[in-house]
């Protein structure tokens, strides 16, 4: 498989993402600058974390119109694969490529810590090979990532299946002092009702390898792999 990972002024998971393609797994990745005008002949493309443009204004609301972004927009539109990693969730929900909006956390403070996750589906690219049992756990560091949308998007993410993961406790409770940053419905990651196109606020990049602390997060880079390979079709 051949991977683009976007590059811009502040990215500071790229080299992460690309580590775990590369080094890991075993696949093509590749950087790609924000202001190049296309992400290339790739199979599926990372938009990692970091705080694009420092996170002046709004986080990944100066990102969002990158030249790439507009091949990103392309790409996706004819189905292509597409996982936003924080600052790139942010980046993806500013882009209209996903449904709602990361705001300041609600204890307005930036948090930097393990958390678990609870798969809310399998029916999706990015989840299909993480065990029903598996309640990641992964790191998180934002200061912006309370999730938030209207009821009735809430109520649609929910009748569609498009909600990925939730904030959870060890056991895959959903509590609410297992909500890092008061996300409503404890969500962590959604898709697009494609089925093509994610973002989660946890980094599962930096937990890809048990000397990271966890290896949990590799099954979310390992099922988008083993969707494309398949060219596995949800629905």
């Amino acid at each position: 498989m051949n991977f683009a990972v976007l590059q811009f002024p502040g990215s500071n998971r790229d080299d992460d993402a690309i580590n775990v393609l590369k080094n890991v797994l075993g696949h093509s990745a590749h950087l790609v600058w924000h202001k190049e005008p296309s992400v290339g002949n790739v199979d599926a493309v990372i938009v990692p974390g970091g705080f694009s443009y420092g996170d002046y204004l709004r986080t990944g609301a100066i990102a969002r119109f990158s030249p790439i972004m507009q091949d990103v927009q392309r790409f996706a539109a004819n189905g292509g694969h597409v996982l936003g990693i924080c600052n790139g969730f942010q980046i993806l929900c500013e882009a209209g490529l996903l449904p709602g909006a990361l705001v300041r956390n609600k204890s307005l403070q930036f948090r930097c810590e393990f958390v678990h996750l609870k798969t809310a589906t399998k029916n999706s690219p990015f989840t299909v090979s993480i065990p029903s049992d598996l309640y990641m756990r992964v790191p998180i560091a934002h200061g912006e990532g309370c999730y938030f949308a209207d009821e009735a998007t809430l109520k649609e993410l929910q009748a569609s299946d498009q909600i990925l993961w939730q904030y959870s406790d060890a056991k895959g409770a959903l509590t609410e002092e297992a909500n890092p940053n008061g996300s409503l419905l404890n969500i962590a990651g959604v898709m697009n009702k494609g089925r093509n196109v994610a973002g989660l606020m946890p980094h599962p990049e930096n937990a890809s390898e048990p000397l990271l602390g966890s290896a949990d997060g590799r099954a979310i880079f390992e099922s988008l792999v083993t969707s494309l390979a398949n060219k596995a079709n949800f629905k």
